[in-house]
């Protein structure tokens, strides 16, 4: 009866329903085995569709449909292993085992359930707070094809704040990526550049023929490319009806038809990240490690009389709050707008790195939560697959990364002619994708 009981227990952890099906009820062990054969039968197609194209995998796994079946058929399976394991314990018949292998056989019996049955339940939750972020943050639009053969992605940063109204996109720049190759161009556009032209059709064209911020001409205090945003979103919203049912909002539209008209291109998608939500997400992720060079202030004046401290140079850990300080303090040796940049940039770029898979996996709800909170856009669901495709070809090459900041351009008197060539040749097709 003892090596029945071990041999029970093993079976029921190697095939689950097989326990039942040798020594106790049939259509419970036949019930038990068809959902085990179904999850591997699966798993094996789910890994043979990983080997042959991750980008269908992840389209077929990004479904919210697929991902809510998911969740259904993970959390019922943990039920029906609770079932069988408990099924098999009763089978076991522990009053006839020699009394040493009696808490042994219950030790092996709870600690696999404990395993299999807690790993299907995490699924479930994955799945479910998968197909949460997957809802919330991206459209359900029909995806678009190339442009010129080009995805044109355009990326705000937002900098809102507790200590501010509204949020402004202080960090303005595009992301172009080659379809054929997954080769990245990204083109960057200060926010404190003037006269911008807006693309042929747009309402804020009319309003502004010669420019915006043309002679200081315009309807907020600061006349200057992250205005557009501000003055759009309070002030004429009505001017972009259709943006909201498009997911998407009157002042990213007119930021759109700004960058499209600042650097003579055509702009799919964009992405709005708020910095300020940036301490959740890092939080999430457990910090993020930046390389410091210049001493930046924690709080305080212009002045620095009050600083309440310092982020020292040198490789840093920073917590959310302090990464966010990283990212907008205005004061010290690293002030101005372009040194913000880059710290915004290298925050970002240190964000990336820190969110590989057993990371995300280990923070997995708390990093989904963060970042539905952190990230606004209309790339399609549906894109999603082709996407993580390219994302995996721009995998070790180069990214080409043109500034329009000084020496480059002025921001107070840009030249569009050279903006509008450096960012053609910045994205001509390379050979392999002509």
């Amino acid at each position: 009866m003892t090596r029945r009981a071990w041999f029970l227990v093993v079976v029921n952890i190697l095939l689950p329903g097989s326990a039942q099906v040798l020594a106790g009820s049939r259509r419970l062990g036949r019930f038990g085995l068809g959902a085990t054969l179904a999850l591997w039968v699966a798993g094996v197609a789910l890994l043979a569709l990983f080997l042959v194209s991750q980008a269908v995998l992840f389209d077929v796994v990004a479904n919210p449909i697929v991902l809510t079946i998911l969740q259904v058929v993970l959390a019922g399976y943990a039920v029906l292993w609770v079932v069988l394991t408990v099924d098999t314990l009763r089978l076991v018949r522990f009053v006839r085992l020699r009394s040493g292998a009696r808490p042994l056989v219950a030790l092996l019996a709870v600690a696999a359930l404990v395993v299999f049955t807690g790993t299907a339940a995490y699924g479930a939750v994955i799945a479910g707070a998968t197909r949460d972020t997957i809802t919330n943050v991206f459209a359900s639009a029909p995806p678009e094809p190339p442009i010129d053969g080009r995805y044109n992605i355009m990326l705000l940063g937002g900098d809102a704040g507790p200590d501010r109204e509204g949020m402004r996109p202080d960090s303005v720049s595009v992301v172009s990526i080659e379809d054929a190759t997954g080769k990245v161009t990204t083109l960057g556009l200060p926010r404190d550049l003037t006269d911008i032209p807006f693309v042929e059709g747009s309402p804020m064209r009319e309003k502004y023929p010669d420019g915006y911020g043309h002679d200081d001409y315009c309807d907020v205090d600061v006349c200057q490319l992250n205005s557009i945003y501000t003055e759009v979103s309070l002030k004429s919203p009505d001017l972009y009806p259709a943006a909201d049912a498009a997911g998407s909002e009157p002042g990213i539209e007119a930021m759109r038809d700004a960058v499209e008209g600042a650097l003579g291109i055509k702009i799919q998608y964009y992405v709005l990240v708020d910095m300020y939500g940036f301490e959740q997400l890092i939080d999430a992720l457990g910090g993020i490690t930046v390389d410091v060079t210049e001493r930046i202030p924690i709080g305080g004046s212009e002045d620095l009389s009050d600083v309440g401290a310092w982020i020292e140079p040198g490789v840093q850990h920073l917590d959310g709050n302090w990464a966010l300080w990283y990212a907008r303090s205005r004061h010290g040796s690293g002030a101005g707008d372009y040194a913000r940049m880059e710290r915004q940039r290298q925050v970002q770029q240190a964000m990336l790195d820190q969110l590989d898979p057993a990371n995300v996996l280990l923070r997995f709800q708390d990093v989904a939560q963060a970042g539905s909170e952190v990230v606004k856009t209309d790339i399609p669901q549906g894109t999603l697959g082709h996407f993580v495709d390219l994302a995996t070809k721009a995998k070790g090459q180069p990214i080409t990364d043109v500034e329009f900041v000084p020496p480059l351009i002025d921001p107070a008197a840009p030249d569009w002619t050279l903006i509008h060539q450096k960012a053609a040749e910045a994205m001509a097709l390379t050979p392999a994708a002509e």
